[in-house]
């Protein structure tokens, strides 16, 4: 399993980067979770809000810090998770 985070490297990036451990660790999946910092290569994902989680170059959560027991679900089942606010929260611009 390939895991991303995308960020600049904020304290949000931080967390979901942790949170994504603990929740992989929970999971009994093991992953090496890459911080991704440059932004070039977070644009090559067309994520426009970050942190990002990207699994398996499958982008599945923008905008957000989701908990440790939300990853897992995500991880679990794959998702995408759309951002709370912002360009794709549903105003039909995407």
């Amino acid at each position: 399993m390939n895991v991303k985070v995308l960020g600049p490297g904020c304290a949000n990036c931080k967390r979901l980067a942790a949170n994504t451990q603990e929740a992989l660790k929970q999971l009994g999946l093991e992953a090496l979770v890459t911080k991704i910092e440059d932004y070039a290569e977070i644009a090559k994902y067309n994520v426009m809000s970050t942190p990002a989680l990207v699994i398996d170059e499958k982008v599945l959560m923008t905008g957000k810090v989701p908990s440790v027991s939300e990853l897992a679900e995500i991880i679990s089942k794959g998702k995408v998770q759309k951002p709370q606010g912002g360009c794709c929260s549903g105003s039909g611009c995407c």
